[in-house]
């Protein structure tokens, strides 16, 4: 929304199959988006060169020709080093910075401590590999860049964003077809719900809650008076609870006691709550601290509605299956909710629920059932029934009519920050979390189905760390970090980097490893740094322990066995 006025993707999965050269910054697609990552195989049959940028060597970044293994939480500065680069090398497309952005001068000025040799000695990253990268990036015909949360779970995870959209300004790639930014979002429909107003600053359709204009159109439809200021996010609601602010909580859809960074914190918080109410298709673990829990329908078979991907397409979504026992469409238990509280509201379908969206959001206005339902879903803005798609955002800025162009995109002047969680001598190792192929989240909807690929909870190694704790693959280890700690059985990675470890989310219920993440919030998208968390492994002597198969959390003031940092 800052640099480009939306806050969607810039291209759509179609254009990577035609990108010359794609980069995955701080994605794994190839396990955490595979249907993504089909589209860029396409590409990369066709010969497009890849490069991966990530401090692990991910299942991805095995596809790349080029991996850049940075350290975790260097992200700016390796931007940074990359434009500089490309500025000293005069691969900067001239014609597009003087037409459509603003701050040129700045961010050259920015970049300009950011040699080679700087960014190398601060990244972890080989010079002449960053050089490869800001060549073949600037030079490309079609380029794509990607990332994910490997990039936004930090605490300048904002930052981090803006220093990818710099380069994308830098060289030109953006707003034309194959050449873009591609976010792809974390979970199903996280898109969705950021265009119909899950997000306290906005109403449907990115228009702002502090705007008395968009304000009126949807207090006109709904005959009430809205509140002129954003409401808070999910962290500042956590904050909000400690404080006494916050005693009662409404939970749809979410296992923040499972998902959110230092869960144990989390459950205190909701332990501390006078009334906790959790509406969900299964009976999640934040569902079992709930007075009162709605069985809600699964909306993507018991239920009618819309789904929204990572390039803004707009999906129907049709009912095959009837809900299980006293199980409701979300749109039913919150309007009998609203009944029970005095307000009557009309029994809709979820058709007449997107048609009053449709007359509050341009972006969303040419959308109707049978547009979605012809041509199989349509990615916005969309404001007319009969009108073209949108493959790709901000074309106008290529423009040469300033007024056709419109707002210039700015760079964005940022600083490098390491990350929250400092590595010291108790502390020396730097973990950092993820995903894998098998699973989704929390493993609510996809742990109860047995996978041959699944290996379940665990804590991976490098071979060197391996090696030099002396640590045997599959033995029982305990991970402590300043919050917390856990019990997990450890994996050899050839992937991973010395000093360097990784631990997937979506086993929590054997190995709780958010019981170890920090809660450092970005200040503007308030997303916790659960990529970057300090700690130290301790050998397991209970033979008792060793033998039993699954993980557990423990008390981390428990005395372990702690292993020393490498000198």
């Amino acid at each position: 929304m800052t640099v480009f006025g939306a806050g969607g993707g810039t291209s759509s999965y179609r254009e990577i199959e035609d990108a010359d050269l794609i980069i995955f910054w701080g994605s794994n697609a190839r396990e955490a988006h595979p249907i993504f990552f089909h589209h860029a195989l396409k590409a990369i049959h066709k010969g497009a060169k890849v490069y991966g940028v990530d401090p692990r060597r991910s299942k991805t970044a095995e596809w790349a020709d080029t991996w850049l293994g940075l350290d975790v939480g260097t992200d700016v500065a390796l931007a940074y080093g990359v434009g500089r680069e490309i500025i000293h090398a005069g691969l900067v497309n001239e014609e597009f910075v003087a037409n459509a952005t603003t701050g040129f001068e700045e961010y050259v000025a920015a970049c300009e401590p950011w040699t080679l040799e700087v960014t190398s000695r601060e990244t972890g990253v080989p010079a002449e590999l960053i050089r490869e990268l800001a060549h073949d990036y600037a030079k490309a015909k079609r380029a794509q860049l990607c990332w994910t949360l490997g990039i936004t779970e930090h605490h300048n995870g904002t930052d981090n964003v803006r220093a990818l959209c710099n380069l994308a300004l830098l060289t030109g790639h953006v707003g034309r077809w194959g050449s873009g930014l591609v976010p792809v979002r974390g979970q199903n429909n996280v898109q969705g719900g950021g265009d119909m107003g899950a997000i306290p600053k906005n109403l449907p359709g990115f228009q702002s809650v502090e705007n008395p204009e968009h304000r009126a159109k949807f207090e006109h439809m709904w005959g009430v008076t809205l509140p002129p200021k954003g409401g808070l996010t999910l962290s500042e609601m956590m904050e909000a609870m400690d404080e006494g602010h916050l005693t009662n909580c409404y939970i749809i859809g979410e296992n923040p006691v499972q998902s959110d960074a230092d869960t144990t914190a989390v459950a205190r918080r909701l332990e501390n709550l006078d009334h906790l109410v959790v509406q969900d298709i299964f009976l999640t673990k934040t569902a079992t601290f709930a007075d009162v829990v709605f069985p809600s329908a699964a909306a993507w078979c018991e239920g009618e509605g819309t789904f929204t991907s990572s390039e803004r397409r707009v999906q129907l979504v049709r009912k095959a299956l009837e809900p299980p026992g006293q199980a409701k469409d979300d749109i039913e238990i919150i309007r009998l909710l609203a009944e029970r509280m005095g307000h009557v509201w009309p029994v809709q379908t979820a058709e007449q629920v997107w048609d009053e969206l449709r007359a509050l959001s341009p972006a969303h206005h040419g959308m109707s059932y049978r547009v979605l339902a012809e041509r199989g879903g349509v990615q916005w803005p969309f404001p007319e029934e009969d009108g073209p798609e949108s493959p790709f955002l901000h074309g106008r800025l290529w423009e040469k009519d300033p007024a056709k162009r419109g707002r210039p995109a700015p760079f964005g002047i940022i600083e490098h920050r390491l990350p929250v969680d400092k590595l010291d001598d108790e502390f020396p190792l730097r973990l950092t979390t993820g995903r894998r192929l098998t699973d989704y989240n929390t493993g609510v909807q996809s742990g109860g189905f047995n996978s041959p690929i699944r290996f379940g909870g665990c804590v991976d190694f490098s071979p060197e760390d391996m090696a030099r704790l002396c640590i045997e693959e599959g033995e029982t280890v305990r991970v402590t970090s300043r919050r917390g700690s856990v019990l997990a059985p450890a994996r050899l990675d050839p992937g991973l980097r010395p000093g360097l470890l990784f631990m997937a989310c979506n086993f929590p219920d054997d190995v709780d490893v958010n019981a170890l993440t920090i809660e450092a919030n970005d200040p503007i998208a308030k997303t916790a740094e659960f990529k970057a968390t300090a700690v130290k492994i301790g050998k397991i002597t209970d033979e008792s322990t060793q033998n039993r198969g699954s993980a557990v959390a423990v008390d981390h003031r428990t005395p372990a066995g702690d292993l020393a940092a490498a000198k």
